[in-house]
């Protein structure tokens, strides 16, 4: 099925990518936009997570550099049956996080430092256990693909306004030629890309609450994230909007409404279905539990001290006092 649905998406954005290049330089412009739509798929498919990644400035990170964030995507991918994803910091006081990569072998998760500093440690299991959980699914394929060829027709769409409408490009559409190049192509894709992104965003939440142990963490954490995307600018997110829909929560400002232009569902939605996922565990049947203890930790994952936090690695928690209720990084 994920197959199925990869292979309708590229044909669709395939086919609007075609249509923009007849309307800018008539069949000949059609022709060349199909040989530049087939050589951009296979790019993508081998490297649109390596772009992304770099849009976005995110830094590889190991056990040494981030200690807490690495075990905890460590631990879920994990119970999530899965391979080891490659593990990523960003640089960006908004939280917030994605996953890309073509398949689970070859997948990559990423937070913000803006997420580490603003969550609780069972929080920041739900967000993560959220992206694994499209890296399950085959999700980042496909919504990685689509912010490349997402991006490329806008860009297409740009160009028609300098090159498109003219007698000698064979476009027999004129000017109302460019001005559908211009918006609706474009339009069209940021639709298809919409659709697929806010469907996805409903079962994600719902398979990330049964990796995590617990819908109200990932609840929370929407909460959160939320509320401070809305007052902090993401600067790479803004330059890359085609890449929005990959975020957990809408990383561009002014897009929180559950509208036909969100690429997000409403997050009040997602909770809502959290917290009815979580009273349905709670009354009907085994109630949503916390992370198992494990031989090496004794208190779970969250538990474990690693250590007084030292300049070159802020992430490390003090081994004393009480567990911090403000992040595992304070």
């Amino acid at each position: 099925m994920n197959a199925i649905r990869t292979g309708m998406l590229l044909a669709v954005m395939t086919a609007l990518f075609m249509g923009v290049g007849y309307l800018i330089g008539g069949p000949a412009g059609m022709v060349i936009a199909f040989a530049i739509a087939a050589g951009m798929n296979l790019f993508s498919y081998w490297n649109a997570d390596r772009m992304v990644l770099s849009m976005h400035h995110a830094v590889e990170i190991d056990e040494r550099t981030a200690p807490e964030y690495y075990r905890i995507v460590r631990d879920l991918a994990r119970r999530a049956n899965l391979p080891m994803p490659k593990v990523y910091l960003i640089e960006n006081d908004q939280p917030n996080a994605f996953a890309t990569g073509r398949n689970p072998q070859n997948a990559a998760v990423a937070a913000t430092t803006g997420l580490l500093r603003q969550l609780t440690p069972e929080e920041l299991s739900g967000v993560m256990a959220h992206e694994l959980s499209h890296v399950e699914h085959h999700d980042t394929l496909t919504m990685t693909i689509t912010a490349t060829l997402a991006g490329a027709i806008s860009m297409l769409g740009n160009f028609a306004f300098f090159f498109g409408g003219s007698r000698e490009n064979n476009n027999s559409f004129g000017f109302v030629g460019v001005l559908v190049a211009m918006i609706v192509a474009p339009l069209a894709a940021m639709l298809v890309q919409m659709a697929i992104s806010r469907t996805r965003e409903y079962s994600a939440d719902r398979r990330g609450a049964e990796i995590c142990g617990n819908p109200l963490w990932l609840a929370s954490a929407l909460r959160k994230i939320a509320t401070a995307a809305s007052h902090t600018v993401n600067p790479a997110a803004e330059r890359n909007p085609a890449t929005a829909h990959l975020f957990i929560v809408n990383p561009l400002s002014g897009t929180r409404m559950d509208n036909l232009f969100s690429t997000h569902p409403d997050t009040e939605n997602r909770i809502a279905a959290l917290e009815a996922m979580a009273g349905g565990r709670m009354q009907g049947g085994a109630p949503a539990t916390a992370w198992p203890s494990e031989p090496d930790t004794p208190a779970g994952p969250w538990g474990r001290a690693t250590g007084s936090e030292t300049p070159d690695n802020p992430w490390r928690r003090s081994p004393t006092g009480p567990r911090a209720r403000r992040g595992p990084w304070s």
